[in-house]
């Protein structure tokens, strides 16, 4: 059985807004003197509100993070998820020993690496080379150890050109590639990854995520925090979700994921008239105000099983005269896009004149996987610019059957196939 090499038990984190951190003594002085007159104080960016009204002013307190406890297994990934500002990034700090807790405690076996912002550990005016051993001594490598590991580190991070440039002169896609570089081989026991992964590339996102499967399959532990949940689904096994410095959930990820989808959904479903939050434009010429889904026998459907074709019906209403092509873009839960269609060509652009009411109607080959979907429709004038825009219009694809090969979905969509039997080309 595997052993924790994270228990964390109770832990909280206090911070007070605004009394120290003017940047010099002279001014942390100033506000406080000020604040002890009860006058205004001179250094506030805030100057239009009273003392007792601002809580940067009145030193008040907040929690980052209250009463948190979970423990991490050896060889565990674990994804954090949550909004922004629900506590995630003072969690990483903690662990990585960035800062301290308020109250609680936390135990830790084995040596942490972590990344948590772009440039972490680098000393701006060193060199690529000269930073990569201080991170190393940092982290208790000997320097003969760092000297066996640097090429590796350098080939990894793929700037070979600019090892022995200035860190100060690179840009933050270069220092994501470094730091990652030297986080993931450094060897350490655990690896701790925040969201600076957003920074970098696509095929160097990909690269990460392959060395932290390589890191998780050598016994280590990863603790990976991203808003990119296909990233979270792919690479780790189990999740905790966190919501204003609590733990509101914790299981299998898919299980978390769905929670957190589910808690900040601001989607709106098929067959209801749209409400004005939906519209990403502010229609001056068009308003899309009605999606509807329908069978192909014309029923009103919100949730046609796998393989099932339907068809969406778009209202639209002219604000003044205008002409329009339409198209629908469908996205998975994960935010991944799986396919976008248009108006053809061939016929004509819509037009009307103010007050006009129309449909229009198409038929979509359903070759989604079961699950939650999501549907934008864009309204574009004969410039190709969007008149009108309506995103997150949500709808459901159910199994088709409750087959075990069904249960178990891999991609983005289904690829409808057909099988001829094996013929004996020898015997």
């Amino acid at each position: 059985m595997h052993k924790s090499v994270i228990k964390v038990e109770n832990l909280s984190k206090e911070y007070r807004f605004g009394v120290i951190g003017h940047g010099t003594l002279y001014k942390d002085v100033q506000s406080w003197c000020a604040r002890i007159r009860g006058k205004e104080d001179p250094n506030s960016k805030v100057t239009l509100h009273s003392l007792q009204s601002s809580p940067a002013l009145t030193g008040e307190r907040f929690w980052a993070l209250k009463d948190i406890s979970f423990d991490v297994k050896e060889g565990q990934v674990l994804g954090i998820i949550g909004r922004n500002g629900a506590g995630k990034s003072t969690l990483l700090k903690i662990l990585s020993r960035v800062t301290t807790p308020t109250e609680g405690q936390i135990k830790i076996r084995g040596r942490i690496s972590s990344l948590l912002e772009v440039g972490t550990g680098f000393h701006p005016e060193l060199t690529g080379r000269e930073n990569v051993y201080l991170n190393g001594m940092i982290h208790g490598m000997t320097k003969a150890e760092i000297k066996n590991k640097f090429d590796e580190i350098v080939d990894f991070s793929g700037i070979e050109r600019f090892i022995d440039t200035p860190v100060k002169r690179y840009s933050s896609g270069m220092n994501v590639r470094l730091g990652f570089a030297v986080a993931a081989h450094l060897e350490p026991e655990i690896l701790i990854v925040d969201e600076v992964l957003a920074v970098g590339d696509v095929e160097f996102r990909q690269k990460c995520m392959g060395k932290m499967q390589d890191v998780s399959d050598g016994g280590r532990t990863v603790l990976f925090v991203s808003h990119r949940m296909s990233a979270i689904r792919e690479l780790c096994q189990s999740g905790i979700l966190l919501e204003a410095g609590k733990i509101v959930h914790r299981g299998p990820i898919d299980e978390v994921v769905d929670k957190y989808l589910a808690s900040s959904s601001s989607d709106q479903n098929v067959n209801e008239d749209i409400l004005p939050r939906m519209h990403y434009y502010d229609n001056t010429e068009l308003e899309i105000y009605r999606i509807e889904m329908l069978d192909t026998d014309g029923r009103m459907i919100s949730a046609p099983k796998m393989n099932q074709d339907f068809y969406l019906k778009i209202f639209f209403k002219f604000i003044k005269p205008c002409s329009f092509t339409i198209t629908v873009s469908f996205w998975d839960a994960n935010g991944t896009l799986l396919g976008r269609i248009a108006t053809p060509d061939k016929m004509a652009r819509m037009t009307g004149n103010k007050d006009d009411v129309y449909t229009i109607t198409v038929k979509v080959n359903n070759v989604f996987l079961a699950g939650n979907h999501k549907i934008i429709v864009t309204a574009r004038d004969k410039s190709d610019m969007a008149i009108d825009q309506v995103r997150n219009i949500s709808f459901k694809v159910l199994p088709a059957s409750i087959k075990e090969d069904e249960a178990h979905q891999y991609g983005v969509v289904q690829i409808n196939s057909e099988w001829r039997a094996p013929e004996i080309l020898t015997s």
